[in-house]
């Protein structure tokens, strides 16, 4: 989507253990030269003096993932009775939110779990499907595309991510952190058992008839997702995991017979896409996992009722943390260091319910790390200059 891509690099086995992977990846990091950033949101040689934040409040969607009774059938259909028992998410925004007009476009997903897949069913209205790309882990988003994101931890670190247009072509890859903390996304990562599958209500590639749209489905494996989840285990009922839905959709027009994207007149290149969310981030760039949804997985199977959500203290507290994150970043842009006073960074007069806050900031010359302790001092929150959240007892 309209973000910071890495290139696609070639790594010799796609079958490669996730820490085999890990590692090499660090070295082809650490070398630079191998990873370079796709154009659309290029780094500039000036550094801006304010770090992107998001611009709208801290509310991400929430969601109740039921069983599947009987495992569905992956044909792109959503027709078995366990995906009509269960909860569409709310219709899909623009990622930046209540900043931006509603999508064109109708988009909305369901989720299904049992002991050996996830399961992630959408609808995406669409007068005109079509898609170009057939090769696996092509960068998919130049088509119209549906795009998944899970963070098992919530801690913005180790996530997936799975990409498909409608010609069922996928991409997928692991993020060891996020673009903005320095990556990498490690390409040879694949989801070994995955399925998926397209339905297309209408004709893709067929300019000059009107079509419906398209569905997904897709079933991941438990045993690839729990890599990234600590003792490496499905999750249990009451879990929560952190994720995203995205869509990206060009502005298209029928050309000699075929479908192209709308350009601007002035420059000659393509129009910018539209991207459209589950939990918008508030700014163009869905790699900020602490604003995605939340997916807490129910025993029950769907059609039996419901569990309620159960909202966490922590996830205030993370939150609050996440500011001192943002305000260190700009504070370095703008003076070359680090600080370690919350008043620096305008923070001093906050408040979280239930935590001691100010929180104590530890710097060196090119790190830091902020812990955040409860009233009761039962919990400690971290976040260190990477970006990574997590708390100890």
């Amino acid at each position: 989507m309209g973000k910071v891509r890495v290139k696609h690099t070639s790594l010799a086995s796609k079958r490669t253990s996730l820490i085999s992977i890990l590692a090499l990846s660090f070295g082809l990091f650490v070398g630079g030269s191998d990873l370079l950033v796709l154009g659309r949101n290029p780094v500039q040689a000036d550094q801006p003096k304010v770090f992107p934040e998001p611009k709208i409040p801290f509310a991400p969607p929430h969601y109740i993932c039921c069983r599947a009774a009987t495992p569905p059938v992956i044909d792109g259909k959503l027709d078995e009775q366990a995906w009509k028992n269960a909860a569409w998410t709310e219709d899909f925004v623009d990622i930046e939110g209540s900043l931006k007009l509603r999508p064109r476009f109708r988009t909305h997903a369901k989720m299904l779990w049992d002991e050996g897949y996830f399961y992630i069913g959408a609808e995406l209205e669409e007068p005109d499907v079509w898609a170009t790309l057939t090769k696996r882990d092509s960068i998919i988003f130049y088509d119209n595309d549906f795009e998944v994101f899970i963070d098992p931890t919530g801690d913005t670190h180790l996530y997936y991510e799975l990409e498909m247009n409608a010609l069922g072509t996928e991409w997928d890859l692991f993020l060891v952190k996020p673009y903005r903390d320095t990556g990498p996304a490690i390409h040879a990562w694949d989801i070994q058992g995955l399925k998926t599958k397209v339905f297309v209500d209408g004709t893709i590639n067929k300019p000059g008839d009107k079509d419906k749209g398209w569905t997904v489905e897709i079933a991941m494996p438990w045993d690839m997702l729990k890599e990234a989840v600590p003792g490496k285990k499905p999750p249990s009922p009451g879990d929560q995991w952190r994720l995203d839905f995205s869509r990206v959709e060009y502005h298209v027009n029928a050309k000699g017979g075929a479908y192209a994207k709308v350009t601007d007149p002035e420059t000659g290149k393509p129009l910018p896409e539209d991207n459209w969310v589950w939990a918008p981030t508030g700014l163009i760039n869905i790699h900020y996992p602490e604003m995605w949804g939340y997916v807490q997985f129910s025993d029950k199977a769907a059609g039996e009722g419901t569990d309620a959500f159960v909202s966490k203290p922590d996830e205030a507290a993370k939150w609050a943390l996440r500011q001192v994150y943002y305000k260190e970043k700009t504070y370095y842009l703008n003076h070359g260091v680090f600080t370690d006073s919350p008043a620096d960074l305008g923070l001093a007069t906050m408040s979280v319910k239930g935590y001691r806050w100010p929180p104590q900031i530890k710097i060196t010359w090119n790190l830091w790390e902020a812990v955040l302790e409860s009233e009761d001092g039962t919990q400690k929150i971290s976040l260190t200059s990477d970006g990574h959240v997590g708390k100890s007892l």
